[in-house]
């Protein structure tokens, strides 16, 4: 089949390789989103995607949306069969949902219909699901409902970040997104629909949503920071300064912290929580490079009894 690739971040690039190294099918083009400033000069940078199309040398597309008459026009001229989707990142209108004869499909990295939304890797580890996925189905109008394809599971490690997890899909999802294109152009394949039940919805995590409450209990803790690892990332009060939490783990050995109460001994840090203790491993300051725990603690000498996230941060 002719195809046009839709994505953007890094997520999507092991799918986009694995349609242009299955032989079976022609990418003429690829979607992305326009490019965005980027790096300390904020500097306009290509997209992950749009770098490796154009190292392969396929024809980038970059509408500002995805209605523009202009896209829609090019979008008709290369008359693709169908529109694999991996994070585009922008709603996709009627108009354009009707271009390709066999539609836009789009790899979703939950076991659908759980997690439907922006964020689904996020909220299966904030929930503490034991098991995910990914899945395809054929996009309409509806957020994430349309009929699925095919699906792959996923166990969840309990040590793992978003980061971590979403790097495994991707590539397990980029195979999954392969063979569906296989199965779409012989036949072999047909979208089921999405049952009624079992809907839940992953919208966006803010900045306020990664803020660590010590006052919950340490598991509730450890869910919520590696979460938000590595985007937004977790995140304190020190001091009146926000201090990131990049890596962290409960300390069920340590139950004489009152929640956001600090502890630093010569290798360790622990915060008291709702439970036990967290074991800090690794924070980055306001305006600093990630740095272990430990060398944070013994540079600003932590006082008896100090605590985090008790005072607002600008």
């Amino acid at each position: 089949m002719k195809l046009v690739f839709a994505g953007t971040p890094e997520v999507a690039v092991p799918a986009l390789d694995a349609l242009i190294a299955s032989g079976r099918h022609e990418v003429a083009a690829v979607v992305t989103r326009p490019d965005a400033p980027a790096g300390r000069g904020r500097h306009l940078v290509a997209s992950p995607v749009a770098q490796r199309a154009e190292e392969a040398g396929i024809e980038v597309l970059k509408p500002a949306k995805p209605r523009d008459e202009d896209f829609l026009a090019r979008l008709r001229e290369i008359a693709p069969d169908c529109c694999p989707v991996v994070a585009y990142g922008a709603l996709l209108p009627k108009v354009a949902l009707d271009v390709p004869a066999r539609g836009w499909v789009n790899l979703h990295f939950s076991l659908l219909p759980a997690w439907r939304g922006a964020a689904p890797v996020q909220h299966a580890l904030l929930a503490g699901d034991d098991l995910t996925g990914a899945a395809t189905f054929l996009i309409e109008e509806g957020l994430d409902s349309g009929p699925v394809y095919g699906v792959i599971t996923e166990q969840v490690r309990s040590t793992d970040t978003s980061g971590d997890l979403l790097t495994r899909l991707a590539f397990a999802g980029a195979g999954l997104l392969s063979a569906t294109m296989d199965g779409i152009e012989d036949g072999s394949l047909h979208a089921v629909p999405q049952p009624a039940e079992g809907v839940s919805l992953a919208p966006k995590i803010t900045v306020e949503d990664a803020r660590v409450d010590w006052r919950a209990p340490a598991l509730r803790v450890d869910r919520v920071i590696r979460a938000c690892t590595p985007a937004p990332g977790a995140w304190t009060a020190f001091r009146g300064e926000r201090l990131k939490i990049v890596n962290a783990r409960p300390a069920a050995d340590r139950t004489d912290l009152t929640p956001g109460q600090l502890a630093a001994g010569k290798n360790n840090v622990h915060v008291g929580t709702g439970s036990h203790a967290v074991e800090l491993l690794w924070v980055q300051p306001q305006g600093k490079k990630p740095m272990r725990a430990a060398d944070w603690a013994r540079g600003v000498r932590i006082a008896p009894g100090e605590h985090v996230g008790v005072a607002d941060v600008g």
